[in-house]
């Protein structure tokens, strides 16, 4: 039996100890949101944070994830300036990398609220996505950067 917080709840979970997070959280959990893209930590389509740090779930048995906190793109509040700024620049396309992508954004403003263009592309190169909405993203995340100056909530 493993314990896990999502997204500020706590959950027992019954599973095999190399489980990956990954298929605890959807199959288990029910967090549909988190994909399965690549299953080697490639892609980033099962981007979560696990104590604020970005992490693929993918690659994570449930074992390394006990007794930690995880959070999903269900646990950032949809009027976080992220999220927003998403729709403003119409970031998502498919949508099926975007839950990685903000998240892994999430987690560099939480280090580095005013990250430069050189940190940004690296974070974004971690993740695959066919749709190619980079440059909105950059958009995007440099209009929540200036928000956070200006005194808005990380």
């Amino acid at each position: 039996m493993f314990e896990i917080k999502v997204n500020g709840k706590w959950y027992k979970v019954s599973a095999f100890e190399d489980e990956p997070l990954l298929w605890v959280l959807r199959e288990r959990l029910g967090f549909t949101s988190v994909k399965f893209g690549c299953g080697i930590g490639v892609c980033g389509a099962c981007t979560v944070l696990l104590n604020h740090k970005a992490v693929r779930a993918c690659t994570l048995s449930i074992k390394e994830a006990n007794k930690k906190e995880i959070l999903t793109i269900e646990g950032i509040p949809s009027h976080h300036p992220l999220k927003r700024a998403w729709i403003k620049y119409q970031v998502s396309q498919c949508g099926y990398c975007q839950p990685g992508q903000i998240l892994e954004i999430y987690a560099l403003l939480l280090e580095n609220p005013s990250p430069s263009e050189k940190e940004l592309t690296e974070k974004l190169n971690g993740h695959l996505c066919r749709c190619g909405t980079y440059v909105r993203i950059k958009k995007a995340v440099k209009e929540v950067v200036k928000e956070l100056k200006a005194g808005g909530k990380k």
